[in-house]
């Protein structure tokens, strides 16, 4: 089975998730830190390639940047531009 990127990338919440870390001041160490304190194993490099969307998100990886980072799930799969809300 092929894999497609949608709009050059692997994800559209790589965005949000960048915007989001930022809004609470945290950096990808931290995030990846709190993310394996919810259960979800993953480096800081994998945090980079997440925010540039070159790495595939999954669904239970969306569930926990939501709780960590305080957002709604909604918010982070929105295709619209931050600036325009």
């Amino acid at each position: 089975m092929k894999i497609y990127d949608f709009n050059g990338k692997k994800n559209i919440c790589g965005n949000r998730i960048r915007e989001a870390r930022f809004k609470r001041r945290l950096t990808q160490a931290d995030l990846a830190a709190q993310m394996q304190i919810n259960g979800v194993i993953i480096e800081r490099d994998s945090i980079s390639r997440i925010e540039i969307g070159t790495r595939f998100v999954t669904d239970y990886e969306l569930k926990v940047f939501s709780k960590v980072l305080k957002v709604e799930l909604s918010w982070l799969l929105s295709e619209e531009d931050a600036e325009e809300q």
